[in-house]
């Protein structure tokens, strides 16, 4: 049974927690979810702490949006990634052909399992330890606050402080079946200018589109 996972400087005691961290819903009842839980709480202590004693002028609200982009699903899906967790998680054949090892919300899920295995396996300065060799580079790196906001908050603030009104988002269109569709929004401003984005769900293609009329606004200042 394995004690260790490559690149993660830990050795678990009990080999079992480890399994069960790397163990899908798909397999049965015993399975990685309520580790995940445990994972998820650890880590947001952790990175929060992290940011307020690097960040002492930062407002609540920044902290806030500094540690939203650090423990979001994408963030953590490609820590999966890079520790080669998709080939070490056990699930389901049906959920393997499906292309599930490399799922960006299972790899997400058995990073937290994980860090909730050490947790309990090792404790809390264990866990820290192995979740800041990870992240204290990502919080070296970090976008401006500014950058970190959405693309339809920034455009808000943005027409906002020119006086100007808010934009309108139309759903032109949709296509693809019910599991895949894809939505075709519009941002229009109050001078008829406008421009068109696609996504996943209707707020992505809203927050694509308004990330475009972003662009072009900074373009035009220019």
């Amino acid at each position: 049974m394995k004690d260790a996972i490559a690149g993660v400087d830990y050795r678990f005691s009990d080999p079992r927690l480890l399994e069960e961290a790397l163990t899908h819903r798909s397999i049965g009842s015993i399975n990685n979810e309520r580790l995940e839980f445990l994972g998820d709480s650890v880590l947001g202590m952790v990175v929060s702490t992290r940011l307020y004693e690097r960040f002492p002028q930062a407002s609540e609200g920044d902290l806030t949006k500094m540690r939203a982009r650090l423990v979001r699903g994408t963030t953590l899906a490609k820590l999966g990634q890079e520790l080669n967790l998709g080939n070490e998680i056990m699930m389901e054949q049906g959920v393997l052909k499906s292309a599930g090892f490399r799922n960006s919300s299972i790899l997400a899920d058995a990073v937290e399992a994980v860090l909730g295995a050490i947790f309990l396996d090792g404790g809390y300065e264990a866990c820290r330890r192995v979740i800041l060799s990870k992240f204290n580079p990502l919080i070296e790196t970090l976008p401006s606050v500014e950058q970190l906001k959405d693309p339809k908050t920034r455009l808000q603030e943005f027409l906002q402080a020119r006086g100007r009104p808010l934009p309108v988002y139309t759903l032109e269109f949709e296509e693809g079946a019910d599991h895949a569709k894809t939505f075709y929004v519009a941002c229009r401003l109050d001078d008829g200018e406008g421009t068109e984005a696609r996504g996943s769900s209707r707020s992505a293609a809203e927050q694509a589109a308004a990330s475009a009329m972003i662009e072009r606004l900074q373009r035009e200042k220019t």
